[in-house]
C-alpha cells in the first residue's frame, strides 16, 4: 500500500532549569520582562507530527512517503529517516532556512516556556501532491503542518479522488470552524483525542452520529483509557497496552496513528487495527523523545500476543521482507 505522509518536520530543543521560574519573575513587572535562565541540560530531538509518523510505520514494515517542506539543516536528519526505511524523496528543502524547531525550558516544577520556530514549514503552503510524487498514493495522511498547506492538500485529495485520514491534531487551537469542516467533510478516517474532538464539535457542531451516518470513520483517542473507533455503524472499544515505565508522552499518539495504517495496510479489521496502534503506542511512552525506541517486526508481534489475541492474523507479517 503507498501510504503518503505529510506533516511537519520539526527539532526539539528540551532544556531543563535546576530552579522554578517562579522565583524569578516580579508580577508588576511583566509588562518590562527581561530575564535569562541557566539551564544544566540541553537535548536535541527529532520530531514533527509527519516524521514521527512516517518513522513509526516504517518501523513497522512499511515504506511511507513523506511529504513535507525541511530547511538547511535537514541533511543528517534526513540520512536517519532512510535509514530507518522512510522514502523522503518527497521532503522539498528550502535553502535560506532552517527546519521549523521547538524550544522549551522546563523548570523542576514542570512548568514550561517554550517558542515554536516555524523555519521550513511555512513553505508547505503551494506544495501539491501531484508535485511530490509520480504515481497516484492509495492513501494520504493531512497531519499538523502549515494551515494552508493543510487545507489545500484536502481540497486537492477530493478533486483527484484520493481517500485521506485528516489528523489536525494540536491544530485544532488554533483553526477555525469553516477549516476544520472543510478537511472532515473530505476525509475518510478522522483522528483526534478527546479534547480536540470536544473542540471540534464546539467549533463546527458536528456530532459522532452525523459524520458515521455518512460514512466517515471517526476515531477518538482517550489517553489511559485507550481509544474508541466509530465506523461502519459500530464502536469499537480499544484498551492501552501495559507499558515497563512511564516516561514521556510526546509523539504517543503519532506512534497510535501509525499503527492504525499498518493495520489499514495489511486489511484488517478496525478492533485488530486500534490493538496495533495501541502497542505501537506503548514503545514510544517508555522512551525519552519520540524517535529514540526500534523494534522488529517478529518481536512487535510476540508483544502484541501477550496482550492481545490477533488469531494469527499477523503472522503474514512474519512470512513477509520489511519493506516489501
Amino acid at each position: 500500500m503507498k501510504i503518503v505522509v505529510s506533516g511537519s518536520i520539526a527539532f526539539d530543543y528540551l532544556m531543563r532549569f535546576p530552579g522554578r521560574f517562579r522565583d524569578h519573575l516580579i508580577p508588576d513587572k511583566l509588562d518590562r520582562i527581561s530575564v535569562s535562565f541557566l539551564v544544566e541540560t540541553l537535548t536535541r530531538e527529532r520530531g514533527g507530527s509527519g516524521a514521527n509518523i512516517a518513522f513509526n510505520l516504517a518501523l513497522l514494515g512499511e515504506r511511507p512517503i513523506l511529504m513535507a517542506t525541511a530547511g538547511e539543516d535537514f541533511a543528517e536528519y534526513r540520512a536517519w529517516l532512510e535509514q530507518h526505511g522512510v522514502d523522503t524523496s518527497a521532503v522539498r528543502d528550502i535553502s535560506g532556512v532552517y527546519t521549523a524547531s521547538f524550544f522549551a525550558n522546563t523548570d523542576v516544577e514542570n512548568n514550561q516556556i517554550g517558542s515554536f520556530y516555524t523555519g521550513a514549514m511555512a513553505y508547505a503552503k503551494g506544495y501539491r501532491l501531484a508535485e511530490a510524487l509520480p504515481v497516484r498514493p492509495d492513501l494520504v495522511v493531512i497531519s499538523p503542518n502549515d494551515p494552508t498547506a493543510m487545507s489545500e492538500l484536502a481540497e486537492e485529495c477530493h478533486q483527484t479522488g484520493v481517500p485521506f485520514l485528516f489528523d489536525p491534531s494540536q491544530q485544532v487551537i488554533w483553526l477555525d470552524a469553516d477549516f476544520l469542516v472543510h478537511g472532515i467533510e473530505r476525509c475518510h478516517l478522522l483522528v483526534v483525542n478527546e479534547y480536540e474532538w470536544e473542540m471540534i464539535a464546539k467549533k463546527t457542531g458536528l456530532t459522532l452520529d452525523r459524520l458515521t451516518a455518512v460514512g466517515k470513520t471517526v476515531i477518538v483517542t482517550h489517553g489511559g483509557e485507550g481509544s474508541r473507533i466509530y465506523a461502519g455503524g459500530e464502536r469499537f472499544d480499544i484498551p492501552v497496552c501495559p507499558v515497563t515505565r512511564v516516561v514521556d508522552p510526546t509523539g504517543v499518539g503519532d506512534a497510535y496513528r501509525a499503527g492504525l495504517l499498518k493495520g489499514i495496510a495489511s486489511g484488517f479489521g478496525w478492533d485488530l487495527c486500534g490493538r496495533i496502534g495501541s502497542v505501537a503506542a506503548a514503545y514510544v511512552l517508555e522512551q525519552q523523545g519520540t524517535q529514540n525506541h526500534h523494534y522488529t517486526l517478529p518481536a512487535f508481534v510476540a508483544r502484541f500476543r501477550t496482550v492481545f489475541d490477533d488469531e494469527g492474523a499477523l503472522d503474514r507479517w512474519l512470512s513477509v521482507p520489511e519493506g516489501a
